[in-house]
């Protein structure tokens, strides 16, 4: 599905008004189409502005299934930041990984018998379209899967995760996790003022 609340005319997939009917709900972020994992779902427009301005650097952490073998040269442009779209990366975190356990996905991935691949872990404090799948094939690694796994508040405290959750499966935030999300807009209306 699109992580929107608006059909986009002409497309085949669904939108998140088709599973969630509560009004005045925000998506903290998007996922393209082709991928999955974590998403954030809020009804302050306030805190979905904070989570997804890239002025507060929230690091936002995926699992990335590339094609090709990943080498340490291959993931140093991706820390450095690289040009695409006419316009350079913040540094990101990379690093291969194990394969995680995950779902089968549906639909399934293209894959190739003759061809490798590697898992990264990936870590970006910006969101442009598409910039995971764009960087990774800018290195010659192009993505076949990749999976949000983590949003980072900021605060101290860890990372807000996919945790045990299954595709499809959503939860509320808990009391510590709301207490630390109200407490962003805290900081930021601190920050707003000192910025006047």
């Amino acid at each position: 599905m699109l992580s929107q609340f608006r059909p986009e005319p002409g497309s085949s997939w669904s939108c998140l008004a088709e599973f969630i009917r509560w009004p005045g709900v925000y998506a903290a972020g998007r996922l393209d189409a082709d991928s999955e994992g974590l998403l954030l779902l809020t009804d302050q427009g306030q805190l979905q502005h904070r989570l997804t301005d890239p002025t507060w650097g929230h690091w936002r952490f995926y699992q990335a299934q590339v094609e090709g073998w990943a080498r340490e040269e291959d993931l140093q442009p991706l820390r450095d930041g690289l040009m695409i779209q006419n316009k350079r990366t913040l540094p990101a975190q990379a690093r291969t990984i194990p394969p995680p356990q995950l779902a089968e996905r549906d639909p399934p991935i293209r894959q190739r018998l003759n061809v490798p691949t590697s898992w990264l872990e990936l870590g970006l404090q910006e969101g442009r379209n598409r910039q995971v799948r764009r960087m990774t094939a800018a290195v010659g690694l192009p993505t076949l899967r990749l999976v949000r796994v983590a949003i980072d508040l900021m605060d101290q405290g860890p990372p807000l995760t996919l945790a045990d959750l299954a595709p499809g499966q959503w939860r509320q935030a808990n009391t510590n996790e709301q207490d630390r999300l109200n407490a962003l807009l805290g900081s930021e209306r601190r920050f707003n003022r000192s910025r006047r």
